[in-house]
């Protein structure tokens, strides 16, 4: 069973329908004990960092999450991506849930709009599991104006929108998707079997 972790800024029903179409058991929940039971996690996130961490953190929920996240695999889609980093500097600095190593901050793209919303190419840096459905240049949909900044052994492709915009990253079984697997037609689709493969 996949839970879909619900602390109150996430776009949860657009995930829970991707994974309904795939036919995958899922589950929204905002209960410890549903996240202890099930087999994988995903956060989702819409909105600003500081807020989304201040709910998540009034849920009581993040001691659990950094707990199962150490023994099953964890996907983190958009803003969710952002929080498994160690710090968000969105209206200051935050400190996130530090599951993997790096901060978020502003993207800077060279004479392009922010935020950037739409379809944008995956470019692969590092071999994972996450793609082994994906081919290189397949398109996804992103929107966002802060970027991950981590290692480049983290990062298993980036979007070029001005800038190296880290796309998808991985620490073990963490994994983080800046764009929308759930809104991104057949390779997002192929990304959300792979996570349940796992």
């Amino acid at each position: 069973m996949i839970a879909i972790i619900d602390y109150g800024a996430g776009n949860l029903f657009s995930v829970k329908n991707a994974l309904d179409f795939l036919g995958l058991e899922n589950k929204v929940t905002n209960s410890a004990e549903d996240i202890i039971s099930a087999d994988r996690l995903i956060l989702p996130g819409v909105g600003a960092f500081p807020d989304a961490m201040r709910m998540l953190r009034e849920s009581g929920l993040v001691g659990v999450i950094k707990e199962e996240a150490r023994k099953k695999p964890l996907l983190g889609i958009c803003l969710g991506m952002q929080m498994l980093f160690e710090k968000g500097y969105e209206f200051g600095e935050t400190e996130g849930l530090g599951l993997i190593k790096g901060s978020v901050k502003l993207m800077r793209p060279e004479d392009l709009p922010i935020p950037h919303i739409g379809w944008n190419s995956l470019e692969f840096n590092e071999e994972c599991p996450l793609l082994e459905r994906c081919s290189q240049g397949e398109y996804v949909y992103f929107v966002h104006s802060y970027a991950a900044e981590c290692g480049k052994s983290n990062v298993a492709a980036y979007c070029d929108y001005g800038m190296k915009a880290p796309a998808l990253v991985f620490e073990g079984n963490v994994f983080g998707a800046q764009f929308h697997p759930e809104k991104s037609g057949e390779t997002g689709l192929n990304i959300l079997r792979c996570f349940a493969e796992l």
